[in-house]
């Protein structure tokens, strides 16, 4: 039934504007307003054709879990780049989860690192070749 559905992921934000400026400037994403829809945003995500919707929602409480993940292929660099434009990353030192001080998790599997958006989603990068 859904099967050819061109499925598409979404999230709330608690500042519609912040959101966009963050996602359009801070992270340099492809991004439209649609005053239309209430102000939604589209973040128009580059090779696979869909879109991810980021809608205003005044009680947003921010997901515990990554919303977002970004393949990167030079993760060193991206992370940098993004502390440069004021992106602040988490650190971790758990059994399970631990960054270095680059803030990347190397502790198995890909390397990864995580950061929140304005409203305290939680995005990360993510290294693959």
């Amino acid at each position: 039934m859904l099967k050819d559905s061109k499925a598409f992921s979404g999230f709330s934000v608690k500042d519609i504007d912040e959101a966009l400026k963050f996602y359009k400037e801070t992270l340099g994403l492809d991004v439209d307003k649609d005053d239309e829809m209430g102000g939604m945003l589209t973040i128009h995500i580059a090779g696979n054709g869909n879109n991810i919707l980021v809608y205003p929602k005044p009680n947003h409480e921010p997901a515990s879990y990554t919303i977002l993940n970004f393949p990167v292929t030079d993760i060193v660099a991206t992370v940098k780049g993004l502390k440069e434009k004021g992106v602040q990353f988490e650190s971790y030192d758990s059994v399970y989860l631990k960054t270095d001080e680059d803030n990347i998790n190397r502790s198995g599997g890909p390397l990864i690192a995580w950061f929140k958006d304005p409203s305290g989603n939680f995005l990360s990068v993510i290294e693959q070749h």
